[in-house]
């Protein structure tokens, strides 16, 4: 059953990738990428459902393609747990997408973006099944490429063009890591499988792990989007496609996620406890920088793209402070660690993918990513707005929904920093409470903002006020990821037990270390709290119900009254008197006014008759970018002046060039004689 899934998925995602190449325009094109993305993806959904449940492996190797080696894939339970969030989120994408894409009819090439999707599903699906090093970078480049490809969609924009640079620069060189990795680890054979790996794990020195862990930190964290290795995401997400924005967020960053989990819990059997301190400590910066700079933003999707650092920063706390429980044989604390920060990867990639296809429906309605000019959204686009308050609330961490269930289950496995025996170590830990607390409670603020100023109010714009629902494909594929939101809130206790097996699996520490009471309540393994998401969604309805209730026995009068709300004396209501996205995230501004260095400029044009009369204020404030001005272009500026030096070797003279090989070959001499 297992391999028929497989051939199934492989074969749809093929078809689809052929099929939007063959027919290219038109709704028949759109329908072939949609529909063989969608029966991939449900394969593939399948798959990992049933390798999960069943706790079976399924195996594979292809016969030789390279005249030295074959592609060999395997299926276990990690491999599987992140098929069914491809899977999920690929569902999803499909059916948006196909309305989605239209807009892009006549004006763009819908052949590449429908045969790219496909194919980054698939490179997707085969990298987390991938036994060994050449099928796992073979797949690696190509989600490279086809995102590459699926980023520059709209190749005539100028920030398109950027981003797209800006992602295949960070993403090779991370790749280039990644090859380095694979080479220390293997002895030098590129084809090693997995399992051979596993047993050379041993035999490596010191020296050589801690190589191999730091490559993978930056090879895997420049997929992932880690601080300071996450200026390529803020860019690239906005421009994207919002269906590719969605699984750019939802799935392929995840990747570096994957990565990490595979090398350092599976292949290499953890390791000393300044990986997992360097891990932690990174996880907590990006959270608190991601949401930071994200409570600035006014791009709706420049916003959400900030918060896919911050939310990967929240799951390498969870596998952070799982390493460092594991180096000190704390082995029920770091299985709980490792379980929230798994938990909570499926769980990010089903909110953020929903906000992303909310954020593109609202830009489908009103051709516009600024919040500024939108508003009122909520009474034209209800569905739309309905289903992007359940992932604003979900990534605020709001009970009961899913990143509430995972974020309690990360501060539960902080809270028992106190079990480690060094001082200096388990202070970490009440530092990475704090900043957990302190980002998930901005996280909250800016999505108040986020759907404040969007959806609610009046229109501040005419595209705002003329806007209109999504097509029927489109909140399809948005209320699939919303009732993904409440199910996996609401039911841990399938979910943890599950995630306990497969953490067991990769690491050898005994099985499920949390514990549950009538199915219901969740109880943390170092007895801190207890928790039932089914209990607390009761109590909502219940109070939801408690309402209606009361004003019946008040009998409160149930007729609508419509009335002017309160101006301050003005008569009538305006855009103009409504809180804007500025104003609202001003007060914060201020207080991590260090962080951001703000430049501010004010503009007031007065009436030529008098000043008292004013005719239009404009304020402009931009923040500093740090990593941008003090990372990233100094780089750029060596890079400029060594390819410039390198211009100059390459004058076209063939007398010099002889001198060069001349020059090399006195070189190779005298190193062999030494």
């Amino acid at each position: 059953m297992m391999a028929l899934l497989f051939i199934v998925m492989v074969s749809a995602y093929a078809a689809g990738a052929f099929g939007a190449l063959l027919i290219g325009r038109g709704a028949a094109g759109r329908g072939a990428a949609a529909i063989g993305a969608a029966v991939g993806s449900g394969a593939a959904l399948a798959l990992g459902c049933t390798a999960v449940a069943s706790g079976q492996t399924l195996a594979l190797t292809t016969t030789r393609i390279l005249p030295t080696a074959g592609c060999m894939v395997r299926l276990d339970g990690l491999g599987a747990f992140f098929l069914i969030i491809i899977g999920l989120l690929g569902l999803a994408v499909a059916s948006y997408g196909f309305s989605y894409s239209a807009t892009y009819e006549g004006r763009y090439s819908l052949r590449m973006l429908g045969a790219m999707l496909n194919v980054a599903l698939l490179s997707l699906s085969i990298q987390v099944i991938a036994d060994n090093a050449l099928t796992f970078l073979i797949a690696w480049e190509a989600m490279s490429l086809s995102a590459y490809w699926m980023v520059l969609t709209e190749h005539d924009e100028p920030d398109t063009v950027r981003a797209a640079v800006w992602y295949i620069a960070m993403t090779h060189a991370g790749f280039a890591a990644l090859i380095g990795m694979f080479l220390l680890m293997s002895g030098g054979d590129p084809t090693a499988s997995f399992a051979g790996m596993r047993a050379n794990a041993a035999t490596l020195s010191a020296t050589g792990r801690n190589a191999i862990f730091l490559l993978a930190l930056f090879g895997f964290g420049t997929k992932a989007g880690i601080i300071p290795l996450h200026v390529w995401l803020p860019m690239a997400h906005p421009v994207a496609p919002s269906h590719v924005s969605a699984l750019l967020s939802g799935v392929v960053i995840k990747m570096g996620v994957y990565g990490l989990v595979r090398v350092v819990l599976d292949l290499l059997g953890g390791g000393p406890t300044w990986w997992g301190g360097i891990v932690l400590g990174a996880g907590a910066v990006s959270a608190l920088l991601g949401v930071l700079y994200a409570l600035m933003e006014h791009d709706l999707k420049k916003l959400l793209a900030y918060h896919s650092v911050e939310n990967i920063g929240i799951i390498l706390i969870g596998l952070g402070a799982g390493m460092v429980f594991q180096s000190y044989g704390l082995t029920t604390l770091a299985a709980l660690g490792f379980i929230g920060g798994l938990y909570h990867t499926i769980n990010h990639a089903a909110f953020k993918a929903l906000l992303f296809l909310g954020a593109g429906s609202v830009l489908h309605a009103t051709r516009t990513r600024n919040m500024e000019e939108m508003g009122g959204l909520i009474k034209r686009m209800p569905v739309t707005a309905l289903c992007f308050l359940i992932g604003a609330a979900a990534i605020s961490a709001l009970p009961p929904l899913n990143g509430f269930a995972s974020e309690w289950i990360v501060f539960q496995s902080l809270l028992g920093g106190y079990n480690i025996p060094k001082p200096e170590v388990a202070v970490m830990m009440p530092i990475a409470v704090g900043m957990l607390a302190l980002t998930s409670g901005l996280a909250a603020a800016c999505f108040v903002k986020a759907f404040g100023v969007t959806f609610l109010a009046m229109p501040r714009s005419h595209e705002a006020e003329n806007a209109h629902e999504a097509p029927f494909l489109m909140r399809a594929g948005m209320v699939l990821l919303a009732v993904a939101c409440v199910a996996l809130g609401l039911a841990p206790f399938v979910v943890v037990p599950a995630l306990g097996r497969i953490v067991a699996e990769l690491s050898g520490m005994p099985g499920i270390q949390a514990q549950f009471t009538l199915g219901l309540s969740l109880s943390s393994a170092n007895g801190f709290g207890r928790m039932s998401p089914m209990l607390i969604g009761a109590g909502v309805l219940l109070l939801l119900a408690f309402v209606p209730l009361v004003m019946l026995a008040l009998r409160v009068n149930w007729k609508r009254r419509t009335g002017e709300s309160w101006g301050c004396g003005r008569i009538g209501q305006t855009p103009r008197m409504e809180y804007t996205a500025t104003a609202f995230a001003e007060p914060l501004r201020r207080v991590f006014a260090e962080l951001y260095r703000p430049t501010r400029e004010l503009t007031i044009d007065f009436h030529p008759e008098s000043k008292y009369f004013v005719q239009s204020i404009e304020y402009r404030s931009e923040i500093t970018p740090w990593f941008e001005k003090y990372v990233y272009a100094p780089c750029i500026w060596f890079v400029r002046l060594l390819a410039a030096v390198m211009r100059r070797m390459q004058s076209g003279s063939l007398p010099l060039y002889l001198v060069y090989v001349v020059f090399a070959l006195l070189l190779l001499l005298l190193s062999a004689r030494c």
